[in-house]
């Protein structure tokens, strides 16, 4: 692990979804800029004092020069933005496959620039959209796939939060700090954050790809030096539209993340903070609930659901079911084996630079004056 030590929250999520199916151990980690809190993060998880490394450059060399079977088998990289692209980039050229935090860089240049390495390479990368890991996103996915909703036509989708709307970013809170910072994190600040998180669940849930985009984006906060509020108007393949809202100063939200597609027959509703329910609306028979854990679900989505039905399942299994498909995927180019892709899949570097476009092209089109940007890549 790169970055992620003392009191980092997501790569604590990362440890705890990687270890939920005992597929993956922690051998090593360069986990802090800080050498003390480096050192301190390693011993706090029981990592060994020679594999507690204070930069990932020593790290990924060191780790290259052990035998094959004692070698770390991949990377994960959870620093803030700035810093994704260069040790995903030093870890592809020392031959190891890299796990990485959303968004995929700092910028589409680099989002290419790292496609061409790992084309290169021929390696294995997993880019953790969480939200594409839940059971019954994965069963509306299928839904849609199947054509059970007809040609679709609609797309709403949402993420909503309250967490800045102070400036709390100078009164010390450090993931504020560095998510407001258009060094570190980026050009854009809603959009990059949670924004892409909203599009990538729309393009993957109706499997249709975005082709122009009409957005505002707006700083709310005074004295914020990136946006925390914004629209987009969404044009996708094959004649659906969409609305797309992303927002951080929705005072009182937590993670509100809601999508709702229609088709020609019906649509479906998805709440991330109800996530075990999928509900379907139909346009000539009553409305439908589903629930995550019943037989009835799609095999895609009994395959990545853990518990019988009934039992809640949330944020770090939807996580943890990423990380198992990265696994059982790495495992089975270790051992020469295959994968039946149909259920075990995750988002790699197409969605990281999806959603780089995403981010360059809304901020693109919030600053000029014509009403639709043409989406390009």
């Amino acid at each position: 692990m790169i970055g992620g030590g003392k009191d980092a929250f997501i790569g604590s999520i990362h440890r705890f979804a990687s270890n939920m199916d005992g597929q993956v151990e922690l051998v090593c980690g360069a986990l802090s800029i800080n050498k003390e809190v480096a050192l301190d993060s390693g011993r706090s998880l029981f990592l060994a004092p020679e594999r507690t490394y204070t930069s990932y450059e020593e790290m990924l060399e060191k780790e290259s020069q052990l035998p094959e079977d004692v070698r770390m088998d991949f990377v994960t990289i959870v620093t803030p933005n700035f810093a994704h692209y260069g040790p995903a980039v030093m870890a592809l050229e020392k031959g190891f496959h890299v796990v990485i935090e959303k968004p995929i860089t700092l910028s589409l240049d680099e989002a290419k620039s790292l496609k061409q390495k790992l084309d290169e390479t021929g390696l294995v990368l997993c880019l953790t959209h969480t939200y594409t890991g839940y059971p019954m996103v994965k069963h509306a996915r299928d839904l849609v796939a199947k054509g059970t909703l007809g040609k679709i036509r609609k797309v709403y989708v949402e993420y909503k939060q309250g967490w800045l709307s102070k400036l709390t970013e100078r009164e010390g809170n450090q993931q504020a700090a560095w998510r407001t910072d258009p060094k570190k994190s980026g050009k854009s600040g809603v959009m990059g954050d949670i924004g892409t998180h909203a599009f990538n669940l729309a393009e993957y849930i109706t499997g249709l790809q975005v082709t122009q985009l009409c957005a505002e984006l707006e700083t709310k906060v005074d004295g914020r030096a990136l946006d925390d509020d914004g629209a987009v108007l969404l044009r996708f393949e094959d004649g659906a539209s969409g609305v797309l809202i992303a927002s951080q100063i929705a005072a009182g939200e937590e993670n509100n993340l809601n999508i709702k597609i229609y088709g020609e027959n019906g649509g479906l509703e998805w709440y991330q903070q109800e996530p075990n329910t999928l509900l379907l609306r139909w346009l000539d028979k009553p409305a439908e609930v589903l629930r995550a854990g019943n037989g009835y679900l799609s095999d895609i989505a009994k395959h990545n659901v853990r518990t019988p039905g009934g039992h809640p399942e949330g944020y770090l299994e939807a996580f943890g079911n990423i990380y198992r498909n990265f696994a059982a995927t790495l495992a089975a180019r270790i051992n020469n084996t295959t994968v039946d892709t149909s259920l075990v899949e995750f988002p790699s570097i197409t969605e990281g630079i999806r959603g780089m476009a995403f981010i360059e092209n809304v901020v693109a089109s919030s600053q000029s004056n014509e009403k639709w940007t043409t989406y390009s890549i």
